[in-house]
């Protein structure tokens, strides 16, 4: 197995780490932020990284294999949906944006396995789907950045933030709202371009 390949499995067996820590109810907390986020943060970081270093190796190399085309947009789901679901039952995220991914990601993932199984092709991510990614990584990061825990989705609107408060979730709420769209759009996409597979 080459190391994008390993990279990738890594990404995956970050995600219990990730999960176990609210389990460990700690307490504490930094300049505001509850120390659990900080870990669960510091977990989401470095495998959003290992994405971003398993692609780049695997392209310059040459590396790419099907594998790796199937297992790591699969090990970016995992990752951002745990991620998702942690601050769901926090309160900080609405149900309803994990529950667009989810239904993407199912559509996706059929139309992927049909794609393989009819043609031996393995569908690659679109630009919606890099932009998708993109921006739900970055909107987690800021929304684990939970300051005396002000940073609700969309909480700006209410006018109770102020200073670096307010920046951050206006970003994190922005950003998270993009990759939404771009997840709508990236679904479609798939439909629109894999419709012939479902000809049969």
């Amino acid at each position: 197995m080459n190391l994008p390949n390993k990279l990738t499995i890594f990404r995956i067996i970050l995600v219990p780490l990730m999960v176990i820590i609210p389990f460990l109810e700690i307490k504490s907390n930094f300049f505001g932020i509850p120390i659990s986020y900080l870990l669960i943060n510091l977990i989401f970081i470095i495998a959003s990284y290992t994405d971003h270093l398993d692609g780049k190796i695997a392209r310059k190399n040459k590396q790419v294999t099907t594998f790796g085309k199937f297992a790591d947009p699969l090990a970016d789901k995992i990752l951002v949906l745990a991620a998702m679901l942690i601050l769901v039952e926090d309160g900080n995220l609405p149900a309803w944006i994990p529950i667009i991914v989810i239904f993407r990601e199912f559509i996706v993932s059929g139309y992927r396995l049909v794609a393989i199984e009819k043609d031996g092709e393995v569908i690659a991510a679109s630009i919606w789907g890099k932009i998708k990614t993109v921006t739900q990584m970055i909107a987690i990061i800021l929304m684990f950045i939970n300051i005396n825990g002000t940073n609700i989705y969309g909480s700006f609107i209410n006018g109770n933030l102020s200073g670096i408060e307010l920046i951050i979730n206006i970003l994190a709420t922005l950003l998270m709202t993009t990759s939404v769209i771009a997840t709508i759009f990236s679904g479609w996409d798939y439909i629109k371009n894999g419709k012939e597979l479902l000809k049969d």
